[in-house]
């Protein structure tokens, strides 16, 4: 069969025959993955086998799958297939398909890739760490043999870029598509899977082809098959990673009985693989992406929306077997705002592992060609785990980094393994390994299964499942696999054993061994806080040891645990326990104590009487995080305070700064001193503070507040009205009644003129009617209309035509 990339054969295999290195930019549905490897075993340099690198291992089986089929063999023949858990290859084998961690790791234990003639690097765009660290590896490897070709292929590929890190590679584009697609942008606003779930059933309401949806996650996938229902004619078929082969197989093949298919599917679906008869692919435009807080050391998944790239690619899963059309629940104006590409992984996920083979590789991230680099923080947390985990030692790599690199698995894991005696110890291990690092076997009936990590183990040994629960057998088989894997490179036998989970777990994850701080809420050694699903039977254990945890909220979700004791605790790698004394404020008291501490976590406390100059710390800090209104400010405390940071505000120096924000950073200089033996809230009201504020401003100071800021001025009636030193824009208010105001000509003020004062106008009933700073103003232009309005209101009180000439009163009319 002819297919669209054939075109541009002639000039790739031009450039590998001259340059050995080659970049291909090609559409989706033009045929690379299919059509370009096979044609380059005919070339005279080929002597050797050309390695095909998939992004995941369901497109790698379904592309060995294709292409040993279309020679008439079986895989394992002339085309074979090597994934984490598939080995189908022989002496005849030629052209072999691999996920890119394997190429990784078969470099790190044959650095010179002998009998291997070309790599070529399958939808490149997708920019995981495993082929990112291949890549850097492989032009290491190029660059000391001369008869090693390497081609990097995509759809949606910076090229430049690419060619850039090739040593200035050719790139060789093809612009030809398979079929046309037709873009249909059909905005919603309801939920993403309802959205999706009523595209696709308007399609199957039209004559067509298959249909292709791209969902989050399982959850999602779940929701729109209960949604979709069983149509008649029409099978509903799931297609995400945690699924069995058999079942990521079934939504790949046309249905036996030739019904209608709609496949259900995770961005799993978006390249490499054809899924032939889909004509229609609905994109729900949302993705699971993960994100490595170097804080916390953990990683989560977010659902966000699909970048640029990533859309191109999904509609181009309506166009590989025929013209299409792709259905995009969100608006045109909307896609420009998109991403232009997916982060690269190594930007946002935890490099622990990248960081290790960097250092067996090169002596670290410098040493290797890589395109993108993760973030500072995010090396600086590997590096430290790695030396916690004994695999560095004064930043260089050791023998145990070197062991932990011989063990396909995240660092932690592998150190877990190798703590793990042989025997049982090691079997539980590797289960435990395989279960962190596979899906889940357990389901809960109603809501999240039970978090305990035994009753895992439990399903793996065939025991029933919780009440509640039921056993996933496709991811049993798939984890009794991987476990069976890890466990031949750490001399397992035996049966897991379920109460080994916990302190093994530990080993791997210090940093999550938890203690309760209430029914199912815990905190971490890390600091981290953790709550148990509701219900939980884990609930009430003293200490846990946390396998894997959903990074969010103040409390993360606890996903996977067991049960450990407090010896466990005490005997963490790397962590021993430490002894403290602490002297602080709780709000009430000052308390002292002795801690065992284990990171976060207090494992015994034993009280102790603080010294004096402890207790005066403590209660300072006590001041400095509840701030001064724990202090006992009376009336005239506050006020003398009011009036001198006034006189501060407006006039500066000498005046110091009494503000909250002052005070609480100079409580040494001067509220220590009046302290006594202050060690209790209810001792504070013993304190002098009115001495102690009067210190801060110095006695000259202290004496002239009361000249320059009066507590009360006297107005023109007699009375003595008090001033407000409240916050009114930083000038003294004065609330004082009209008629008492009669005869002034001039606005008051204080501090021998230089501040004025805010006068409240009050009606006869106190309320206000006027807020001025111009007295006389007031009488030309506004007490005209005052008067007008009030002196009808109140009648018994002085309303005079001229009030500058009238006799001020406190009274009403005699």
């Amino acid at each position: 069969m002819t297919l669209p990339i054939h075109a541009a054969l002639p000039e790739v295999r031009r450039h590998l025959a001259a340059d050995r290195r080659v970049v291909v930019a090609a559409p989706t549905g033009s045929g690379k993955t299919t059509g370009l490897p096979p044609a380059l075993l005919d070339e005279p340099w080929a002597e050797g086998r050309v390695v095909l690198l998939e992004p995941r291992r369901v497109a790698a089986r379904a592309t060995a799958r294709y292409l040993a089929g279309g020679l008439g063999e079986r895989v394992g023949a002339t085309i074979g297939l090597t994934t984490r858990e598939d080995r189908l290859t022989s002496v005849a084998t030629r052209l072999e398909v691999a996920t890119e961690g394997v190429l990784t790791r078969r470099l790190q234990a044959d650095a010179g890739l002998d009998g291997v003639s070309a790599v070529v690097f399958d939808e490149f765009h997708e920019r995981s760490a495993a082929a990112d660290l291949a890549l850097a590896m492989a032009l290491d490897v190029a660059d000391l043999r001369d008869d090693l070709r390497l081609v990097v292929m995509s759809a949606t590929l910076e090229t430049g870029r690419v060619a850039a890190l090739l040593g200035g590679a050719p790139v060789v584009t093809s612009d030809t598509r398979a079929h046309p697609v037709e873009i249909e942008y059909r905005p919603s606003d309801t939920p993403t899977e309802r959205a999706v779930a009523a595209a696709v059933a308007r399609e199957l309401a039209r004559p067509g082809g298959d249909v292709l949806a791209f969902l989050p996650g399982a959850r999602e996938i779940r929701r729109v098959a209960e949604a979709l229902g069983e149509p008649d004619g029409v099978v509903v078929l799931p297609l995400f990673g945690a699924l069995s082969p058999d079942e990521q197989d079934r939504a790949l093949r046309p249905d036996p009985a030739g019904r209608r298919r709609v496949v259900l599917a995770t961005d799993l679906a978006e390249t490499s693989l054809t899924i032939d008869g889909v004509t229609v692919v609905v994109d729900g435009g949302r993705r699971r992406s993960p994100r490595f807080d170097p804080r916390t050391g953990m990683d989560r998944l977010e659902t966000v929306r699909v970048s640029r790239a990533s859309a191109d690619q999904r509609a181009g899963r309506a166009g590989r077997t025929a013209p299409g059309r792709c259905i995009r629940l969100w608006s045109e104006a909307e896609h420009r705002r998109l991403e232009a590409a997916t982060p690269p992984e190594v930007t946002v996920t935890d490099p622990t592992g990248l960081v290790l083979a960097a250092e067996a590789w090169s002596g670290g991230l410098d040493g290797l060609r890589l395109l993108d680099l993760p973030s500072p923080a995010a090396v600086a947390y590997a590096r430290r785990t790695l030396a916690d985990l004994g695999a560095l030692a004064d930043g260089e790599l050791t023998d145990v980094g070197r062991r932990l690199l011989g063990i396909p698995t995240h660092p932690r894991l592998a150190a877990m393994l190798l703590a793990a005696e042989p025997g049982v110890p090691a079997a539980t291990a590797a289960a435990v390994a395989a279960l962190l690092e596979d899906r889940d076997v357990l389901r809960g009936s109603g809501g999240p299964p039970s978090a305990d990590l035994r009753d895992r183990l439990d399903a793996l040994g065939g025991r029933p499942a919780p009440p509640g629960h039921h056993v996933a057998q496709g991811a049993v088989r798939s984890v009794r696999r991987e476990a069976a894997r890890l466990g031949r490179l750490v001399g397992a036998s035996g049966d897991p054993d379920p109460d080994l989970a916990g302190s093994l777990l530990a080993v791997a994850h210090p940093e999550r061994v938890a203690a309760a701080r209430g029914t199912d809420t815990y905190t971490t050694v890390g600091g981290r806080g953790g709550r148990l699903p509701s219900g939980d039977r884990l609930a009430g254990a003293p200490f846990l040891a946390i396998g894997a945890l959903d990074d969010r909220g103040a409390d993360a979700r606890i996903l996977l645990a067991a049960p450990i004791d407090e010896t466990v605790v005490r005997s963490l790698p790397g962590r021993p326990p430490e002894t403290e004394r602490v002297v602080a404020w709780d709000g009430a008291d000052v308390v002292a104590e002795r801690r065992e501490r284990v990171g976060a976590l207090v494992l015994a406390t034993t009280p102790v009487e603080p010294t004096p100059d402890e207790a005066v710390e403590a209660l300072v800090a006590g001041v400095r995080t509840e701030g001064p209104d724990l202090l006992p400010w009376g009336t005239a405390t506050r006020s003398l305070r009011e009036r001198a940071q006034l006189l501060h505000d407006r006039l500066g120096a000498p005046w110091p700064d009494l503000s909250d924000e002052a005070l609480t950073a100079t409580l040494e200089d001067w509220l220590v001193p009046f302290l006594g033996g202050a060690r209790r809230r209810r001792d504070l009201a013993r304190v002098d503070l009115g001495t102690a504020l009067r210190s801060r401003l110095g006695w000259d100071l202290a004496r002239r507040v009361d000249d320059l800021a009066p507590t009360h001025l006297e107005v023109p009636s007699g009375s003595r009205i008090r001033l407000d030193y409240g916050d009114a824009g930083g000038f003294p208010v004065l609330a004082v009644k009209l008629q008492e105001l009669f005869g002034a000509t001039t606005t008051p003020t204080i501090a021998d003129g230089r501040i004025p004062v805010v006068v409240h106008l009050l009606s006869p009933a106190g309320r206000p009617v006027q807020v001025t700073t111009d007295l006389a103003g007031f009488w030309d232009r506004g007490y005209p209309e005052v008067r007008k309005e009030l002196r009808g209101r109140y009648p018994k009180h002085p309303w005079p035509e001229d009030p500058r000439t009238a006799e001020p009163t406190r009274r009403t009319k005699r």
